[in-house]
């Protein structure tokens, strides 16, 4: 029997194997979720309500036991995994409360004697998930999916199955059926017959965009509805009025959260050429400052990358940046010690056609852009492949307002950094992806809008 197994990235050193299933034994799985599912769509929201806020619960009195996995397997410093696992408690009470409102029906006034809008459960959804946020990217698909009378299996990141497993073990515990949520420990080679099964009505994935392609062309050739949120190279526009402390104090964390694995992270700065040199000096300073290290070390900024092949990459991608006219600033050389570590970097001077302008860096790697006019920032924003998340950082709201609305993307927040809510639909365009998650929106990716007319 297949394996796979979990390493630290922050020592290198195996955590533990877990067996893979077949891809006979996760058809199996699979219609076992579609038989729960006849029974669960039936259940009421008050039911479901009552199991989701003891899931909730579990969150939140296993928050150090959770965090720790996180941090293990992906090397997310211990602070940011203890906020994960709070926030999968929050997002779960949050459908609990409010499920059904999000999915009322809607009164649609016609000749008819009654007519109306109403959301019905679909079956079983495939999430693709990935690593980066471990048990809050699943919660996120899985909480308002569930709520809705859905069931889901899971194919997660093969370096993070410990927390893959701990999700479906908390599922248990809160007392849902078996078969609401399930893991499915598979090689990503047998995706393929998962999504093709006949019991998996749609797919949802976060991930890479090569991945998503891939997923999109199978469930397409299929007839199934897929959401997908890939990655993102997000702009952040710093007017001339901006607070350079705030300004600054947000691209540091922007870049280096989640060890600067996130695909809705502050990626590209375009900076007004009146204080580019002010911000620049000023975020060097701050990003130089900022403490890596060892994740379960409560008093580090930021730990290492999720594995060595993916720190070496970006890497790649630095110097190739640098070879094109690139000015590497700060960082740019991998330490000389164990473990998936990247310094903070800063390039500099760039522009389009740079790798580090186009590519997305899933790492600890800023770039800075100098734009002489707000209208060529909000140009150079636009001018990328990706559209996921945006932001403008400035003195004046009604102007950032104003620049946020011009920005090709799924999400713009001025004066803060990119950040998911229930309340609020969360998702991209262009190669960011297409769907929503979250809020009313996400939740009816995946139902049955169904038209009900009586006359």
């Amino acid at each position: 029997m297949k394996k796979t197994t979990t390493i630290n990235p922050a020592t290198e050193e195996e955590i533990k194997s877990y067996e893979r299933i077949s891809s006979k034994e996760a058809k199996g799985k699979v219609a076992k979720a579609n038989e729960t599912y006849q029974t669960w769509k039936k259940t009421s929201f008050e039911e479901r309500s009552k199991l989701m806020n003891k899931l909730a619960t579990i969150f939140e009195e296993n928050v150090e036991e959770y965090a720790q996995l996180a941090t293990q397997e992906m090397g997310k410093i211990i602070k940011q995994s203890r906020a994960e696992i709070e926030k999968c408690a929050k997002i779960c009470r949050y459908y609990a409360v409010n499920i059904e409102e999000l999915i009322a029906d809607e009164v649609i006034k016609t000749e008819a004697q009654k007519s109306y809008v109403t959301f019905q459960p679909l079956g079983v959804t495939l999430a693709v998930m990935p690593w980066n946020f471990p048990f809050y990217q699943v919660i996120r698909f899985a909480a308002p999916a569930v709520m809705t009378g859905n069931t889901g299996v899971l194919k997660h990141a093969s370096n993070v199955q410990g927390c893959a497993f701990a999700l479906e073990d908390a599922f248990k515990k809160a007392g849902f059926p078996d078969g609401v949520f399930t893991n499915l420990n598979l090689e990503s080679k047998d995706i393929k017959a998962v999504i093709e099964d006949k019991n998996i009505v749609a797919v949802t994935l976060t991930g890479s965009e090569p991945a998503g392609r891939s997923v999109a062309k199978i469930a397409g050739e299929n007839l199934k509805k897929t959401v997908l949120e890939l990655g993102g190279s997000d702009a952040y526009i710093i007017l001339e009025d901006a607070d350079l402390e705030k300004a600054t104090d947000l691209a540091t964390y922007g870049r280096l959260q989640n060890n600067g694995q996130t695909c809705i992270a502050a990626k590209r700065f375009i900076v007004l050429e009146e204080i580019y040199d002010d911000f620049l000096k000023l975020f060097t300073k701050k990003m130089k400052d900022a403490k890596m290290g060892e994740p379960t070390n409560e008093e580090v900024y930021y730990g290492p990358m999720a594995r060595v092949d993916l720190r070496d990459e970006l890497h790649e991608q630095v110097e190739k940046t640098v070879k094109q006219g690139g000015k590497l600033v700060l960082g740019g050389k991998i330490p000389d010690r164990k473990g998936a570590y990247y310094p903070a970097t800063i390039l500099a001077d760039l522009k389009a056609g740079m790798t580090g302008f186009d590519e997305e860096l899933f790492g600890p790697v800023a770039s800075v852009i100098k734009a002489k006019t707000e209208e060529e920032a909000i140009e150079l924003a636009n001018n990328s492949t990706f559209g996921l998340g945006s932001g403008v950082i400035t003195g004046d709201s009604k102007r950032g307002e104003k620049v946020a609305l011009q920005l090709e993307a799924g999400n713009s927040f001025v004066n803060k950094l990119v950040a998911s809510d229930p309340r609020l639909p969360f998702g991209g365009i262009k190669n960011s992806g297409y769907g929503r998650e979250l809020s009313s929106y996400g939740i009816r990716e995946f139902v049955n809008t169904k038209s009900i007319w009586i006359d």
